[in-house]
């Protein structure tokens, strides 16, 4: 049944205006879809929150094998060559492009004071920062939790859905997945004109967030899939709860995301 469902759903999107892409990426799919109904065929009970498990496992195996062999060998090059330094000021000053569209959601979820405090670090990091370079903000005390559309469709009420891989961003659920096209035109380098500056500055956005998760994955335990799903989904309710379920269950040494897995590396 799972397999049935998932070929009908790669005949649905249309890839007539990037042809060579659309035919890697449905070529793509289709061997991962696959191998993801032979993951499961050994009669395991399914997750309730993934009842996709075949599919997503497929895709799972797609996205581990373009990090394994092309974003990985790059992200290693990249984080030998450049300082340390260097290598937090370019994380800096992504993280300072994000404030705007933290204010923007965190003004659509009703909170005044979150979408102040971003506000005010997008301010003083872009001009006392150098263009968010330094985050000058987090010297001062000032600090915002991260929001974006997804979370902000948590809070008028919109269910999470099924989770959900999605390749080349990895995970999400149904409820993110609908809040991707929000968080896109909602971060300022989709307005760059010029494309090779665009793809240029979103090339090393995907390098330098992949660098930063290098020495973290051989703290995955056990099933990479499974691992990675629940530990995503812990931390995602988390950031739609604004910490209310608890302690944030990355904040420790014990869990790791798979460098694979970026929820919005491609969706800004």
């Amino acid at each position: 049944m799972m397999c049935r469902e998932t070929a009908e759903s790669m005949n649905r999107p249309s890839t007539q205006s990037v042809p060579g892409l659309g035919r890697v990426l449905l070529a793509g799919l289709a061997l991962a879809a696959l191998s993801g109904c032979a993951t499961t065929s050994g009669g395991t009970e399914a997750n309730p929150e993934d009842p996709w498990e075949g599919f997503n496992r497929g895709v799972f195996a797609f996205n581990d094998t373009l990090d394994r062999y092309a974003l990985k060998p790059v992200a290693q090059g990249y984080h030998f060559v450049t300082p340390d330094p260097v290598e937090t000021g370019v994380g800096n000053f992504f993280s300072n492009l994000g404030e705007i569209r933290t204010t923007l959601n965190s003004l659509l979820q009703g909170k005044g004071a979150n979408a102040g405090a971003s506000t005010g670090r997008f301010l003083i990091n872009s001009t006392v920062g150098v263009l968010g370079i330094f985050d000058v903000a987090s010297h001062m005390d000032l600090t915002a939790r991260e929001e974006d559309f997804g979370q902000t469709l948590a809070v008028w009420g919109v269910d999470s859905g099924p989770y959900l891989v999605l390749p080349f961003l990895g995970p999400s659920t149904v409820r993110d997945t609908g809040g991707l096209p929000v968080d896109f035109y909602t971060y300022p380098v989709t307005y760059v004109e010029d494309d090779t500056v665009r793809y240029s500055l979103t090339g090393l956005r995907l390098v330098d967030t992949r660098a930063g998760l290098l020495d973290q994955e051989d703290l995955i335990r056990g099933d990479r899939y499974s691992f990675i799903r629940d530990t995503w989904l812990q931390r995602r309710r988390f950031e739609v709860s604004d910490g209310e379920l608890g302690e944030d269950p990355f904040a420790s040494d014990g869990f790791d995301l798979e460098g694979t897995d970026f929820d919005d590396a491609f969706a800004e």
